[in-house]
């Protein structure tokens, strides 16, 4: 790590040499610490910023290590939204990151124990039994209505979908359709929030996504009878990459597809759902999985859940788990207790690529 050492009243302090990009960071950080501290929050110190700004973790040690815990999912965040371009990425902070981890949750209040009074049964309840336990938090407000929202805008639109499957209705028709889902089922305004015929370096994106301003999807649109594929997806990926988005929706209607990109080289991208809306699914799941993409939940990035887990169980990243040499020599271990014995690594790991798992995900996971 470069680093200068600089006299400060008899302490010796490290500045930290940050490249172009690290300083980026930097100011990002530097910025939000300052509005999150008149705020009335305590921010990680500026040494601590530095740390982070050169290593993009968001781990320190020493003094602050638990400060900047508690602020981990708001600086990821926003160290993820730098690292596709976004400007002043502060400035767009989802709700429940304004304020660090647990910042809501109140220290119980201290009861001498001396002074503590003892349980009372009411004469009141029936059978002298004490009165039940608080119930549980409720579901947001918020949340209870877009899920209603969702559950009758896919209840509204079958018939459409059928008629238009029927048909075999044209791109245009189709978009019309994904539009009325869009607006009436997934609440987003088609002037302030929807973007059509979105220009990206002399390609046009079907629909761009903007919630607060802030361009955060892009939605492409097939015909309905158009089975969705490889080639459809590296389209909405090419824009997703040129503008540093995110989140990416393929669709004909009836198949809704979410994918999530993550910026580097070479780019990763994961599928977080997809649910068939005229498929055999109850109302119930579908409800579930297209609520992801409502306008209010996916600005409170309840989607993250779903393309993490999807991201960490699909059958590419689990084959890579057990071919790890940690894995393999557990397996190893496990063979030679059960049965005496003794192999290698090696050639449980051949085992498993040529006898056990399908020659096309092999050949998937070494392509890439």
């Amino acid at each position: 790590m470069a680093a200068a050492s600089m006299a400060n009243g008899g302490a010796i302090m490290t500045e930290i040499s940050l490249d172009a990009k690290g300083q980026i960071r930097l100011d990002i950080l530097t910025q939000w610490a300052l509005e999150a501290e008149v705020a009335g929050h305590p921010v990680p110190e500026r040494v601590d910023l530095q740390v982070i700004a050169h290593t993009k973790i968001v781990a320190i040690e020493g003094a602050g290590a638990a400060l900047v815990q508690l602020w981990e999912p708001t600086i990821s965040w926003m160290l993820k939204q730098a690292g596709f371009g976004v400007i002043d990425p502060f400035r767009h902070l989802p709700e429940e990151l304004l304020k660090p981890v647990g910042h809501a949750t109140l220290p119980a209040a201290v009861v001498p124990v001396e002074l503590a009074p003892a349980a009372v049964v009411s004469d009141s309840v029936p059978g002298g039994k004490a009165p039940n336990a608080a119930p549980a938090a409720k579901t947001p407000k918020w949340e209870t209505a877009a899920r209603e929202q969702v559950r009758d805008a896919i209840k509204r639109y079958m018939k459409p979908l059928e008629a238009l499957r029927a048909r075999d209705a044209n791109e245009g028709d189709t978009r019309l359709v994904v539009t009325d889902i869009l607006c009436e089922g997934l609440d987003y305004d088609k002037f302030r929030d929807l973007t059509t015929e979105y220009m990206v370096r002399q390609d046009f994106a079907d629909y761009g996504v903007r919630i607060d301003k802030q361009l955060v999807a892009f939605i492409e649109v097939k015909r309905i009878s158009q089975k969705l594929n490889e080639r459809h997806l590296r389209q909405v990926q090419m824009y997703a990459v040129n503008e540093g988005i995110e989140w990416m929706v393929l669709t004909n209607g009836s198949v809704w597809q979410a994918y999530h990109l993550t910026g580097g080289l070479p780019v990763i991208v994961n599928m977080a759902f997809e649910i068939d809306l005229l498929g055999p699914a109850s109302l119930e799941e579908k409800s579930e999985l297209m609520f992801l993409l409502h306008r209010e939940a996916l600005k409170r990035r309840r989607i993250d859940e779903s393309w993490k887990h999807r991201a960490a169980t699909e059958p590419k990243a689990l084959l890579e788990l057990i071919l790890s040499e940690v894995m393999l020599e557990q397996i190893r271990k496990e063979v030679k207790r059960r049965t005496g014995i003794t192999t290698t690594q090696e050639a449980l790991g051949e085992v498993i690529r040529t006898e056990i798992v399908d020659p096309k995900l092999i050949a998937k996971i070494y392509k890439s």
